[in-house]
């Protein structure tokens, strides 16, 4: 039978468009994020966006401002990829002052020192209070607002390196870290981080995304069951400094020795609740080496059925239930962050350890190398 030139014309546009269709679409299209939107020179230094993905399904956006993740895209049950950390469509979200550390690297010391002073080798050093009355996650300016030198290292690594000059928001000795951020082909976003000095300091590294594994701006994640690995967790005080006491989690609301949904006991009559308006604690790991990396917490979203466990060579885990989003953040796609509508899990040492010599030490000497791993690793259930 003869065919028309035009049926053939129709034939070749449809096979044209059908492969087309089955094309992996780019982690950059799978963001929704312009990279224009994050290119800026900020203190003579270039900001651009970086995207990474791996063969297993993550796909991650990074800034160097503040090495931050904007996205992280992961699959659920029925393999939907959703982006799973709250974060801003542009580079100007993150240089509002009132932005909460999303996805950021946090430095020199990740948490509070009380009153912003500590001293080492019979020296005081003042750092800002810049959180009623204390010091916060390295100050006002700290590792989450400079912009750190980016190296890609194929698709699914990214080294980030930063020079913090002696003196730096308050800290003695000239502190050189590197990070190198990798997608795992086990599914994880891996955290390795290294650092040396020339004079003794403190130092304490975290990473600080904001997760939602619904997806960033879908509800609450008080239905999210919680497993964190720890028997005890330092208590606090009023302005939320350690009162140096590590308290058993048993029979209190801090307990997450097995899975409990994140707000099963957020009602419950408990003075740290009314102190840190929730969950906003540190819990000392149940550790059976120094360095190793083991498990840390296990989160689990019956929706969706994404799984994430946190895996660290730290003591101590930072567990923040959102309890300051009030919806005044609009993220990406327009979405407000809304009270509790997401969780950060920040592998550390114990906040205020500088003061308290009976935590773990986080003094760093010239000749030693500091260095720190964490991971979030990805499945379904």
């Amino acid at each position: 039978m003869k065919k028309s030139a035009g049926w053939m014309i129709s034939l070749l546009l449809l096979q044209w468009f059908g492969c087309a269709e089955h094309e992996p679409a780019t982690t950059q299209a799978l963001t929704g994020l312009d990279p224009a939107r994050f290119t800026a020179q900020i203190d003579e230094k270039a900001v651009s966006l970086y995207f990474l993905h791996n063969q297993s399904g993550l796909h991650m956006a990074v800034t160097n401002y503040g090495a931050r993740v904007v996205a992280l895209l992961t699959p659920d049950r029925n393999g939907r990829l959703d982006d799973i950390v709250l974060g801003f469509d542009s580079l100007q979200g993150y240089l509002d002052s009132q932005e909460p550390y999303f996805g950021a690297a946090i430095g020199r010391y990740g948490n509070r020192i009380a009153d912003g002073r500590f001293t080492l080798n019979h020296r005081t050093y003042q750092l800002a209070r810049n959180n009623n009355g204390q010091a916060l996650h390295g100050g006002p300016k700290g590792f989450h607002n400079v912009v750190w030198d980016a190296q890609p290292a194929g698709s699914d690594q990214l080294a980030l390196k930063y020079v913090s000059r002696d003196g730096e928001e308050g800290y003695p000795g000239t502190l050189t870290v590197v990070m190198k951020y990798s997608l795992t082909a086990d599914n994880a976003f891996r955290i390795e981080y290294t650092a040396t000095t020339d004079q003794q300091t403190v130092l304490n590294l975290t990473h600080h995304s904001f997760f939602n594994l619904h997806g960033a701006g879908h509800g609450t994640i008080n239905d999210h069951e919680l497993t964190i690995y720890a028997d005890r967790y330092t208590p606090v005080d009023s302005v939320l400094i350690p009162t140096g006491e590590l308290a058993l989690v048993e029979g209190t609301a801090m307990d997450f020795r097995t899975a409990t949904p994140i707000g099963a006991r957020l009602q419950a009559e408990f003075e740290q609740f009314k102190l840190a308006k929730g969950y906003d604690h540190n819990y000392v790991l149940n550790r059976t080496a120094a360095s190793d990396l083991q498990p840390a917490a296990r989160v689990y979203d019956p929706f969706s059925g994404r799984v994430m466990e946190v895996l660290t060579t730290e003591p101590g885990l930072q567990f923040y239930g959102g309890n300051f989003l009030n919806g005044d953040q609009i993220g990406k796609g327009g979405k407000p962050y809304l009270f509790r509508t997401a969780f950060c899990l920040e592998t550390q040492h114990f906040p205020d350890s500088p003061n308290q010599p009976q935590f773990p030490s986080v003094v760093l000497n010239p000749g030693e190398t500091y260095h720190h791993i964490c991971e979030y690793k990805f499945s379904v259930q």
